[in-house]
């Protein structure tokens, strides 16, 4: 072991020890034990034990640490604050401008434990409330996070898109005239993409033989008819060559899960699928309807099919208003009246607003004092920009005990609340189940918003009997959401189908915190797709006055 690696342990020792708020004093006695021990020019190992006692900035827990590596090649002290940080926080170190101050408020006065989170947080304008973080400092964060996570194996949907389209117009202009398509997990619209697949009408060998020569290409493996390539520092490529006539059968098989395959030709025999032109005559030949891609996960698909029983999939345009969105009233980064005007400007019939609540005290939640100052506001829009409407909303918490932020006649006061979980998220089943059910129970929630709190790649949400709260939600009238951030998409795509079959009602909402935020929904609409979600079962597709009539007859309905 030598000077550097010691003084390296050090160092992390020492901004551990500020991060947990340990003994501030040991920590600088370590710092500075690090500094010193990098000027050396001597090596520590080759230095008799009484003597490293004597080196200057070297103390007598230091020096004992010093022999205790030198002998053992390990270092207890530094082995167990690693085993009580979080990974997350050790990345975070890896950061430029998050120092062990900044990093402490994170952890601690957040409860952040990754980077997805903490990106998250960034995207939220979460860190502008904490000394120390300006506007500056936390784009330069989200910059500096978005590079560090750029270097790895699997991305958000919404993270590989641009590149996908990039790549198949390369492909299709590399190739020209030879059809190039995406395939896979990405024509799927799965949320979470580990590889992009393409699909060239060009034998195999040709279409190797092309990439060698293009800058950029670095070959990683082949099969018998396709090659593993990286283009640059992006994500993994899988691309297919075939014979021109198999370029069909091959855009089929590549797109569909292998549970949808399995169905399809189970229902259609194996000879289906040759030497067909086009997927619509691959699925007529079959004696079906065309299924959109999305769909093709074998959850029940070909069955509904046969029946001629496809649903007609909600569209972005479908979706009539920005249900969910924050403003500078709470950590939105836009003016209240800028997300409204930029609303209507975008074509949408209607805006809810709802800020947080006072818990979320790092968001700036509103305090009942600010509530009434903003209902003034928006009743003062409403007349300038009518016939648009803002409507009063709130993303109320819940609690520990399951209750919501507000007493009755504070909650009485917003046409509809959302009632979501931000905090102590590390609950168990039974905790978790018990607190979200006393909040759908409310008869002032009106939504639920982000089901299990989790960040896709960043943090897993907490356990819930999906089927129990849906249960819930429908018998207590309670829209779920469809967070449509591309970090959440929660619910989950999967359940959808069980909300459907049982009589829930979803909204694709895109929890904006600035007006491109906006834009989200067309992630939640994706997810919906997946999940065979029609326009009618889908609150933000109701128009003005569709919502207005929802919310009313809701009201009279529950007796508040």
């Amino acid at each position: 072991m030598d000077n550097y690696i010691i003084a390296d342990n050090f160092s992390l020792l020492a901004k551990l020890m500020d991060i947990h708020g340990d003994n501030s004093f040991k920590a600088k006695s370590f710092a500075n034990a690090a500094f010193q021990i990098e000027k050396l020019t001597v090596p520590l190992a080759e230095t008799p034990h009484d003597a490293i006692f004597k080196i200057k900035g070297i103390g007598e827990s230091t020096g004992k640490s010093v022999i205790e590596m030198l002998q053992t090649g390990r270092f207890g002290v530094l082995e167990d604050y690693i085993q009580k940080t979080p990974a997350g926080i050790l990345e975070m170190m890896k950061i430029k401008g998050l120092g062990p101050k900044k990093i402490a408020t994170i952890w601690k006065e957040l409860e952040i434990e990754s980077l997805g989170e903490l990106l998250y947080a960034c995207n939220e304008n979460r860190l502008l409330l904490f000394k120390g973080f300006g506007q500056k400092t936390q784009d330069s964060i989200k910059q500096s996070i978005e590079f560090f996570l750029s270097n790895r194996e699997r991305y958000l949907f919404a993270e590989a898109e641009a590149f996908a389209g990039e790549m198949e117009g390369m492909l299709q202009q590399l190739f020209s005239p030879a059809k190039a398509s995406v395939s896979g997990n990405f024509r799927r619209q799965q949320p979470i993409i580990d590889e992009l697949e393409f699909v060239i009408a060009v034998p195999i060998d040709q279409v190797a033989e092309k990439l060698k020569t293009v800058e950029g290409f670095t070959r990683l493996d082949n099969t018998d008819d396709a090659v593993i390539m990286q283009y640059k520092e992006h994500i993994k490529l899988k691309i297919y060559g075939v014979q021109p006539e198999h370029f069909a059968t091959k855009l089929f098989v590549t797109t569909g899960s292998e549970a949808f395959l399995d169905q399809f030709f189970a229902h259609a025999g194996q000879a289906s699928g040759g030497n067909e032109a086009t997927e619509e005559a691959i699925f007529e030949k079959a004696g079906l309807p065309y299924i959109p891609p999305c769909l093709r996960e074998g959850k029940g698909e070909v069955a509904l099919a046969a029946a001629n029983a496809l649903p007609k999939l909600i569209e972005t345009t479908d979706i009539k208003g920005i249900i969910h969105s924050h403003s500078q009233w709470s950590d939105g980064l836009q003016s209240l009246e800028e997300m409204a005007k930029a609303a209507k400007e975008q074509g949408f019939e209607y805006l809810v607003i709802s800020d947080h609540s006072r818990s979320a005290f790092y968001a700036n939640g509103l305090h009942p004092e600010r509530i009434v100052a903003q209902h003034q506001q928006i009743e003062e829009l409403n007349r300038q920009l009518a016939p648009f409407k803002i409507f009063k909303s709130i993303e109320a918490d819940i609690l520990n005990d399951g209750s919501l932020d507000y007493p009755d006649e504070i909650l009485a006061s917003f046409d509809l609340v959302i009632a979501s979980v931000h905090s102590n998220l590390k609950m168990t089943e039974e905790k978790a189940m018990a607190r979200v059910l006393k909040a759908i129970s409310n008869p002032y929630t009106t939504i639920l918003g982000h089901m299990t709190g989790r960040l896709l790649l960043s943090r897993n949400g907490y356990p819930l009997n999906h089927e129990e709260i849906i249960d819930a939600c429908v018998a207590n009238h309670v829209v779920i959401e469809l967070n449509a951030h591309p970090r959440r998409l929660d619910i989950d795509w999967e359940w959808i189908p069980s909300a459907i079959k049982k009589g829930a009602l979803l909204s694709i909402d895109p929890d904006a915190h600035t007006i491109s935020g906006y834009h989200d929904i067309r992630y939640g609409t994706l997810a919906a797709q997946k999940g065979g979600l029609t326009k009618e079962k889908n609150l933000s597709s109701l128009t003005r006055d569709e919502l207005e009539s929802f919310l009313i007859q809701r009201k009279q309905q529950k007796g508040i």
